[in-house]
């Protein structure tokens, strides 16, 4: 009993002391926990949205010990925001905290566009070749609504194909980085006439009139749209490269008139209010640009301008020779102007000629050896990092130019490139590798991978036979010795020929007409297990129609001239 009645009075001590403590705490206290309440729950910007887990990162303020402190109240946003587990108040500049660089893969999709199903198939691939992300250059492949629907393709991925993009990123641990363009190689915008009155130069759809009434809002509009479908991203890439003709412009020319000349500042001033306008429309989103506009201006300059707090620069180069002293000037320089990162950009296609149909690999794999040593020397810059390299895959050079290699062709160089970055060189554990994966033999000599198995390698394949055999076996036919004296455009014209020298090669003409007929019949089906209608109607228009076409005018006139029996030509005289 006397051990109870200690435990009783153990506990109404402690009850005492509980409620001496609750009823004189100071009331300052009180106050700040009514007014940290109210913060929260009073102000109509929290009150219209679910309150998010706050996610801090370093020294980044609790929002609500920020408001304790200076004693005011949160206020509505007045612009959209788009955040993913996070509200956003204020610009933040690029987090540049510790990671390892990123090798991503460039989808250009201008032109010859993957389906859906096929990125299924390709981004385990890649994710097993050592890349860690994909850089989607969206074009007109892009679902715009509104206003902007004008800018989609007929062919353009709809809002479900960008969700299971993304849910395929993830699954394969690839960082999913949109780009959109916003200044120059904007044609794709600029080509409707709706859009003539925002170009820098009338008669050219290239780039963008940054002070015309109504540019940034289009930009802007442009972005918002591409962010409301990637509100996860970390990374996004405002392209920016190549902005022709700029400064012909009459409002250019009035803004260079009263600013010294200075076209520096003028791509500068537009670059650095996008990148404003996407820090607010997105908290902590880091920029990329390319670095080609920022070569000709001085550090000093950039740096006056707040871009390097803004964005950081992909500085591309894509040839072979690649002068390695060269991109270490543009690092140092960029350095001096206070960007804390850069970025690189090699190219594993579309960057060995304008109309390539077949990718040289040894040209791409030469280089990335390049670009290894530039990544080996990065120690040497000490306020600099590099951030990551973007294997570009170019399909076309412009809006309006023609196809470049399709991307299954080019598979075997991406896998080249990737495990050259991966090993620092293509020896002979990188080729093993990449040759396990692929499911063939590359044999760099001869350009090709021999009894490959990848996805889309039935494309690879034929297209390999169609650049190698179809204009060859027409050329071969064509100068052989019957066709050559008894079949030319003179005699197919005037229908005279003699039926006997026409015996000779009209089985052989038939023969090769109906084996290409049968092979290309096979390659359309293969073509649109990858590819929507438009790219393979334009391949087939490029690289394959003309000689089909020749071949079956060929046979059909052979047919008809036969039947005549050698009967005489046709008096011109009497034609008049």
């Amino acid at each position: 009993m006397s051990n109870q009645k200690f435990m009783r009075m153990i506990i109404g001590c402690l009850v005492i002391v509980a409620m001496v403590k609750y009823f004189f705490s100071p009331s300052s206290n009180k106050e700040t926990s009514h007014k940290t309440h109210q913060i929260i729950q009073g102000d109509k910007f929290w009150a219209n949205q679910r309150i998010p887990q706050l996610n801090l990162v370093h020294s980044q303020e609790d929002p609500v010990k920020k408001e304790h402190t200076d004693n005011t109240e949160a206020q509505p946003e007045k612009k959209e925001t788009i955040q993913s587990n996070q509200e956003e108040s204020e610009p933040k500049i690029p987090d540049d905290s510790p990671t390892d660089p990123l090798k991503i893969v460039h989808f250009d999709l201008k032109g010859a566009a993957p389906k859906v199903k096929y990125l299924e198939q390709i981004f385990p691939l890649l994710s097993s070749l050592g890349a860690n992300g994909i850089l989607l250059e969206y074009e007109d492949m892009f679902p715009y609504e509104g206003e902007l629907s004008i800018l989609k393709s007929s062919f353009a991925y709809s809002p479900e194909d960008i969700e299971e993009i993304k849910s395929l990123a993830k699954r394969h641990k690839l960082e999913l980085i949109p780009l959109v363009q916003v200044f120059g190689h904007m044609e794709f915008v600029l080509k409707h006439e709706k859009y003539f009155k925002l170009r820098e130069v009338e008669t050219f759809p290239n780039s963008l009139n940054s002070l015309a009434q109504g540019g940034m809002g289009l930009v802007q509009d442009m972005l918002t749209q591409v962010m409301k479908k990637h509100p996860e991203a970390k990374w996004f890439h405002i392209g920016a490269d190549e902005v022709h003709g700029l400064g012909e412009s009459e409002d250019s020319k009035r803004w260079l008139e009263a600013n010294s000349g200075d076209m520096g500042k003028l791509f500068l001033n537009h670059v650095t209010a996008v990148g404003r306008f996407m820090t607010k429309l997105k908290r902590g989103i880091k920029l990329i640009l390319w670095d080609d506009m920022l070569r000709k201006v001085s550090s000093d300059t950039i740096k006056e301008s707040g871009l390097q707090d803004l964005a950081l620069p992909m500085i591309w180069k894509y040839i072979p020779n690649m002068d390695v002293k060269e991109i270490g000037s543009y690092i140092y320089k960029y350095e001096q102007a206070g960007f804390k990162g850069v970025w690189f950009a090699s190219a594993f296609k579309g960057a060995s000629g304008i109309d390539q149909k077949w990718t040289p690999i040894n040209h791409h794999l030469k280089n990335h050896l390049q670009w290894q040593k530039v990544i080996t020397s990065m120690p040497q810059y000490k306020s600099v990092r590099f951030r990551g390299i973007a294997l570009t895959g170019w399909q076309r050079y412009e809006h309006h130019t023609v196809l470049c290699e399709l991307l299954p062709v080019a598979i075997p160089s991406l896998a080249v490139c990737l495990q050259t970055l991966k090993y620092g060189s293509f020896d002979a554990k990188a080729q093993s590798e990449a040759q396990r994966f692929l499911g063939c033999q590359i044999e760099l000599s001869k350009n090709e991978c021999k009894g490959a198995s990848f996805p889309g390698s039935d494309v690879y394949e034929m297209v390999q036979k169609i650049n190698s055999n179809l204009e060859s076996s027409f050329k071969k036919i064509m100068q052989s010795y019957h066709v050559k004296a008894s079949f030319s455009k003179y005699h197919r014209k005037h229908n005279f020929a003699n039926p006997r020298n026409l015996a000779f090669f009209k089985d052989e003409l038939k023969k090769l007409m109906d084996e290409w007929d049968s092979f290309l019949l096979t390659f359309r089906q293969s073509m649109e297990a990858i590819f929507y209608p438009d790219t393979l109607e334009e391949w087939l228009e490029e690289n394959v129609n003309e000689h089909i076409e020749r071949l079956h005018e060929m046979v059909v006139d052979v047919e008809r001239i036969i039947k005549l029996n050698g009967q005489p030509k046709g008096d011109p005289s009497k034609k008049r």
